[in-house]
């Protein structure tokens, strides 16, 4: 952990910092706040090289002011970077990443968590991505006009669009042309394998287990954990209790379990860590807050992990993931190139006078 980042997937602290304090970061301190997964001393404990915080409001927000409480989410995180330097680094590459953790500070990015937060809006999604947000969850436990969840698979939901609309399509082109990760979480199987087929960058699901090991709808199918692998995306497995052992309980070698599943399936290339910390009642035990992930990374060396199978899932996965959805947005930007026959030649075409020089 000295030598690769530990990136976690998904981290609920601002959510807590909304319900706790309405935003009002003078009245916490993150030094000594006591009642939360996570605060500094936890942070430093548990060796967390970078961290997507998690833009989250509510799916009752819907068709309301979604996009003005997401907002509100967004800039509390920039604020707490902004109050505590010497932990957080805002960052919004895979560069930012390895650049803070050379200077021993955590890189914060930021995911918005939900397609509700959108108001099916790809300016507002534009706008985002300008604020930083690096990631979007294209469903939280609701359907937006645009794309159906995983409550649809459960059957306590109709499936309103067979998964993505045509509208949801652009959105995941727009995703891609932006350089924005899109984020599998909470969306129904269906949706799952349009956008693998779909998107020309690689998937991340943030917060995530094995279906297999714990048959919930929010967990993700072995045929899916292949084409994960098939197009190299990341499986960032969730600590929720609910989501480990389909149960009230669990424990950390339960974690480790989803973790060995998965590589047995699709490899270690797909693994990372997505804890769902202060956005979930119910943690194991072993992995009671974020400064006990450390105990983890050693029962997967404990069971045989090889070094480099520990640093891909510590953080190397979720670089190369973000690595290659840069240079998929970066192709989509380059502008063609003009033969250098062609431009000199429509210059010509526009000198109306011999003795007008060009210097290029």
């Amino acid at each position: 952990m000295s030598e690769t980042p530990l990136i976690d997937g998904h981290n609920d602290l601002p959510w807590q910092l909304l319900s706790q304090f309405n935003n009002q970061l003078n009245k916490v301190d993150l030094n000594t706040l006591a009642n939360t997964h996570t605060n500094i001393p936890k942070i430093k404990d548990g060796r967390l090289g970078a961290q997507f915080w998690a833009a989250y409001v509510p799916c009752d927000t819907q068709y309301k002011d979604a996009v003005r409480q997401t907002l509100e989410q967004i800039d509390v995180i920039h604020r707490m970077c902004q109050k505590y330097p010497e932990i957080f680094m805002f960052a919004t590459s895979s560069q930012d990443i390895l650049d803070a953790f050379k200077m021993n500070k955590t890189a914060s990015l930021i995911g918005v968590e939900g397609g509700h937060s959108l108001d099916s809006s790809l300016g507002t999604l534009r706008t985002m991505y300008q604020l930083g947000v690096r990631y979007l969850t294209l469903t939280h436990s609701c359907n937006t006009p645009w794309v159906d969840n995983w409550l649809v698979d459960t059957g306590s939901e109709p499936s309103e669009h067979k998964g993505l609309s045509s509208f949801g399509k652009q959105v995941i082109a727009e995703m891609n042309r932006l350089g924005m990760l899109i984020d599998l979480a909470h969306v129904s199987e269906e949706v799952m394998n349009q956008v693998l087929t779909l998107s020309k960058a690689p998937v991340i699901f943030s917060h995530s287990s094995a279906y297999t090991i714990c048959p919930h709808k929010r967990n993700v199918p072995d045929d899916v954990l292949r084409r994960v692998n098939e197009t190299k995306g990341i499986v960032m497995v969730n600590f929720y209790n609910d989501y480990v052992t389909c149960s009230n309980t669990a424990s950390l070698s339960d974690v480790a379990d989803h973790f060995d599943h998965i590589k047995k399936v699709a490899g270690a290339d797909i693994i990372g860590f997505g804890g769902d910390y202060d956005g979930v009642p119910r943690v194991p035990e072993g992995l009671e807050d974020v400064s006990k992930v450390p105990n983890l990374v050693a029962e997967l060396l404990k069971r045989g992990w090889t070094d480099e199978e520990v640093k891909a899932a510590l953080g190397n996965n979720l670089l190369r993931v973000m690595s290659e959805v840069e240079k998929v947005r970066n192709k989509c930007t380059e502008q063609p190139k003009v033969p250098v026959k062609t431009f000199f030649h429509s210059i010509h075409l526009n000198q109306h006078d011999s003795d007008t020089s060009l210097l290029i």
